[in-house]
């Protein structure tokens, strides 16, 4: 049985101590659970455990060779004897205590490790909250079991129960335990380990055993009440930026700093350290533990019913892919992992209030639709295929009925997404192409004439001359590639409505320069890409799962577009332009751009019926 297999197993029995956990605090009048943090908590716990499947070669194969090549002792029958089992364990415990030592005194270390410390609530959730790439550096600290002789599967065994034990320590309902705390990691001296107190920062390291604190000096009792989080809060409920935002951090210092020698430095030195440069360009504020307050953005009912039952069908998806996983074939295992990466990130934009449920529902539907294209599940892709423009549609409809009814740019952006739904179910067939071609022809005019509303035709003639190019470079390809006769008119054809399209698009976001505008440009870009893929892998040679490279980027072109769109649209309601406003910025843009501009003054997203009377006001 696999570790993943175990950790599967094991589930539920999590499950029902959290539930145990939740019934004290509730009946105590000491509830320390909130639902957006517990299933942030789980997430991240889930999101550790599918990457760990692809990691796991790096860690196990890496103590493998070391123990074949170096070890000192291998194969002696001592690591098989009830003696050799426990000095196994207290010796992996010994080297997880210098690693997550690690974690904390060396800001690399740390990138990986402050996924556990991000909750801001302490209990049985929090322990399940863990990194998903600790696995490609903390293996250096466990080479001395190899090289000592400790055979691979004592070290994996050893180093499971080590990772279990630790799930009871992160409660708050169970207080100090006397003699067990003076010897053991407890849940007394673990929270003192998550706390941001300055008293407590940065002590009790122990997993098991938490005699080693008391040997090398980082030993803190509990005795004072324990604050939770980090001293630079996340923020977010996003578990991609979660695992990535202090790396992120890591990589803009490194940039940023002017010496070399700095450039290297932030890496390894200890957590929050700033090169002298950069602490005097950009300072930070001391911390001060009265001014923290918990990340609790408003999450209606509707958004906390949704959030719960996705979770749930995600907890059945993890829990399906770690039981098979390890006899599946990579590639398999790669496009149920993008699956579940997704639906997890979803969740996590919802109870955030990023995106809506409609949103959300298409996000997941493309990503299942590019799945069972991949995996040639045909008939449920035949499903989720059209169900994801279908649900692209109920959006706009839906946005629309919210923001005072249907406009022009409403019904281009329909128009658009109903001939994409055509020529969706036209390629699913063969003997369809023509007919599908031709409906995504007309598509991207709907697109084109969306993004010509309050802007002139192609705005920037870099981002116009650009895109040619790479159309008529693309059409160059696939002539040469082998297109055939009869496609040579046809294709001609699309390739220059769609690269006028990304023209429009991408001209059209310099002239706003706004985050919606830049989304819009992407899908657009995005749209390129898939069209180019698609028609390499039909005309000159087999690509590698192309169900995966198209269909990831057409949907993502369309996400991009709609979200892009309906952001646009909303923002615009929100700012109107005053009659002051409006001439000075078509001025601004005569005179960067040099170009004629359209007599209307309609709004830059989306004219609205009501602008007249909006625009008599000064904002």
């Amino acid at each position: 049985m696999s570790p993943s297999q175990i950790i599967v197993l094991a589930t539920p029995v999590f499950f029902a101590l959290i539930a145990v956990e939740y019934a004290i605090g509730v009946k105590r009048r000491r509830n320390t659970y909130r639902l957006d943090d517990a299933i942030t908590s789980i997430g991240l716990g889930m999101l550790s455990q599918i990457s760990a499947v692809f990691t796991r070669l790096l860690r196990v194969g890496i103590y493998t060779a070391v123990y074949s090549a170096v070890a000192i002792w291998p194969d002696h029958p001592f690591w098989t004897s009830w003696a050799g089992w426990l000095v196994a364990l207290v010796f992996y415990d010994f080297c997880y205590y210098w690693l997550h030592r690690a974690g904390h005194e060396c800001a690399v270390f740390w990138a990986a490790h402050v996924v556990h410390h991000q909750s801001e609530d302490y209990n049985l959730s929090t322990a399940l909250r863990q990194t998903s790439s600790g696995a490609l550096l903390g293996w250096v600290f466990y080479l001395p079991m190899a090289v000592a002789g400790v055979p691979p599967l004592v070290f994996g065994v050893v180093a499971l129960i080590d990772l279990l034990y630790q799930f009871w320590v992160h409660t708050e309902q169970v207080g100090k335990l006397g003699w067990f705390d003076r010897w053991f990691c407890s849940p007394s001296n673990h929270r003192v380990h998550h706390a941001v107190n300055d008293r407590y920062l940065d002590r009790n390291y122990g997993g098991i055993l938490i005699v080693w604190d008391r040997l090398f000096g980082s030993f803190k009792e509990e005795d004072e009440k324990c604050v939770y989080g980090t001293r630079k809060p996340l923020r977010s409920w996003d578990p991609l930026w979660a695992n990535g935002e202090v790396y992120w951090g890591l990589l803009k210092d490194s940039w940023h700093t002017r010496r070399w020698s700095d450039k290297l430095r932030v890496w390894f030195k200890p957590p929050g350290w700033h090169p002298a440069d950069l602490a005097e360009r950009f300072p930070t504020p001391a911390f001060d533990i009265a001014q923290v307050q918990r990340y609790a953005p408003p999450m209606d009912r509707g958004a906390m019913g949704f959030a719960g039952i996705q979770f749930g069908l995600l907890l059945a998806g993890v829990a399906g892919f770690l039981w098979f996983a390890d006899t599946w074939p990579l590639a398999r295992s790669a496009v149920v992992f993008t699956v579940l990466l997704v639906a997890l990130w979803v969740i996590g934009a919802v109870m955030q209030g990023r995106i809506g449920m409609g949103e959300a529902l298409l996000i997941e539907c493309g990503a299942l639709s590019m799945a069972t294209a991949a995996l040639g599940w045909l008939e449920l892709h035949r499903v989720f295929k059209p169900l994801a423009m279908l649900l692209a549609i109920g959006v706009v409809v839906s946005h629309a009925r919210v923001t005072g009814g249907p406009r022009r740019c409403d019904l281009l952006l329909i128009a658009a997404l109903v001939f994409s739904l055509a020529g969706d179910a036209f390629l699913m067939f063969p003997g369809y192409f023509i007919p599908g071609l031709v409906s995504f022809l007309v598509a991207h005019l709907a697109y084109i004439a969306l993004f010509r509303e309050g802007v002139p035709w192609f705005p920037s003639r870099l981002a116009l001359v650009a895109t040619l190019g790479i159309g008529m470079a693309m059409y160059a390809f696939l002539w040469q590639g082998g297109l055939p006769a009869a496609l040579r008119g046809p294709v001609a054809a699309y390739v220059l409505v769609i690269a006028l399209m990304a023209a429009q698009a991408f001209g059209r976001a310099t002239l706003h320069r706004d985050g919606a505008a830049l989304a819009v440009a992407l899908g657009a870009g995005c749209f390129m890409v898939s069209d180019a893929l698609l028609a390499m892998n039909r005309f000159v040679s087999p690509l590698p799962m192309p169900q995966v490279w198209v269909l990831t980027t057409y949907y993502l072109a369309q996400v991009l577009i709609v979200m892009g769109v309906l952001r646009g649209r909303s923002a615009e309601r929100q700012r109107p332009l005053s009659l002051k406003t409006r001439p000075r910025a078509l001025r601004r843009l005569r005179q960067e751009k040099g170009l004629k501009l359209a007599a209307r003054t309609d709004d830059a997203h989306c004219p609205t019926t009501d602008t007249p009377a909006a625009t008599t006001k000064t904002p």
